[in-house]
């Protein structure tokens, strides 16, 4: 009888142990955000101290992944290193936290679980159980979500909009068609002069120097900046901010724009890397001033029309076309970054020249990370080519 005792103590002190881990792991995630449908919920935890510089490179050495459930339903949603959790203000290149976001489509509970794993190269593989489990690992906890309340233009007052084998693609929440009326110039929209780490990488060469720089400021929209609308370092961004009141005063729902054009493109100065010449390193402060950018989009009722490549660069970047290990990390960030916009679409090519397989083979790479399944298109030379890799 004494053994059975001791043995059910045993149990339950495991029990306990194993509950405690849990709170001990969810006690070091901080959750913001409106915990509404279709709104962005945002989980920061605190996890290994690292740096944009730093190794192990906490770009590719670690994978964190945050698992949403509600009852048969599961989104599965990669995160990535934010800095001090504030870089957009802040600058930081160094710190411990680490962050995902999610947009519930239902309300009531919905419980998440975190895998952060590390070991070389980790972020580029598949396997869920490669390297070695670290810091927050195994944190879970439940967030309970109440209904939207956003109206008119807001896409969260419509839903995630979709790509459903027809003409038009549809939101999700209202079911109503997605006509797309917007600007697709200038082509580098993001390469702004408030946004930290941007300049012109060729300005001083070849035909640059008769044209200058392509480097924005966006002045004459200054004025279109309005009260309680974002900034950012001491009131930054007001020129790009007051730019997309504008084109959504004039009724456009739209933008078109680049995140890479180095290694040949036009302009070559709109990137997500700590520079220039960096491929495996990303710069923290500056992709969260464009989160702050695509989050006022979101408000307006435009869509982010993601063009990840251009004719120029589309078969360079990682030193060849196709799916090679720099385009899968430039593609993993992108998306764990900026997947959680209702209204966007990830478009492989400007003018793409790559062949079709490599084309189909990126976009099942997107579609396998992307929880939400945005539409995926290209932009070809190739009027047999797909309009969307669905």
């Amino acid at each position: 009888m004494k053994r059975h005792r001791l043995i059910l103590i045993i149990a339950l002190c495991s029990v306990l142990a194993a509950d405690l881990c849990v709170f001990a792991a969810a006690d070091k995630c901080e959750v913001s955000g409106e915990l509404k449908k279709w709104h962005k919920v945002t989980l920061t935890f605190t996890g290994p101290e690292a740096g944009e510089d730093a190794q192990p490179n906490p770009f590719r050495d670690y994978r964190m992944t945050v698992t949403f459930t509600k009852g048969q339903k599961q989104h599965v949603a990669g995160g990535y290193y934010a800095a001090d959790g504030n870089a957009g203000e802040t600058g930081a290149k160094t710190g411990n936290k680490w962050r995902v976001h999610f947009v519930p489509d239902e309300t009531d509970s919905w419980k998440y679980t975190a895998s952060f794993r590390t070991g070389p190269d980790i972020a580029l593989s598949s396997n869920p159980k490669a390297g070695s489990a670290t810091a927050f690992d195994g944190a879970a906890g439940t967030l309970t979500i109440a209904p939207g309340d956003k109206t008119n233009r807001d896409h969260r007052a419509k839903g995630l909009l979709k790509y459903v084998g027809e003409h038009y693609l549809k939101y999700a929440g209202t079911g109503e068609y997605y006509l797309k009326g917007g600007a697709d110039s200038p082509e580098n929209f993001l390469a702004y002069s408030d946004f930290d780490g941007t300049y012109d990488a060729s300005a001083d060469s070849g035909s640059y120097k008769k044209v200058g720089t392509f480097i924005h400021k966006y002045e004459p929209h200054i004025r279109d900046w309005r009260p309680g609308d974002p900034t950012w370092s001491n009131g930054k961004g007001k020129g790009i901010i007051g730019a997309l009141n504008y084109l959504a005063s004039e009724g456009m729902n739209s933008v078109y724009f680049l995140t890479y054009n180095l290694d040949g493109g036009d302009g070559r100065d709109t990137w997500m890397w700590t520079t220039s010449k960096v491929r495996d390193r990303f710069d923290c402060s500056k992709l969260d001033q464009w989160e702050i950018v695509f989050d006022h989009m979101d408000g307006l009722g435009i869509m982010l029309h993601f063009v990840t490549q251009e004719t120029e660069n589309d078969r360079n970047l990682g030193g060849s076309a196709g799916l090679n290990p720099i385009r899968k990390l430039y593609y993993r960030e992108l998306v764990a970054r900026f997947s959680h916009h209702l209204a966007a679409v990830w478009n492989l090519g400007e003018e793409n020249n790559t062949p079709d397989k490599d084309r189909k083979q990126i976009a099942a790479y997107i579609r396998a990370l992307d929880p939400y399944d945005h539409p995926i298109t290209v932009h070809t030379h190739n009027n047999k080519a797909p309009g969307f890799y669905k």
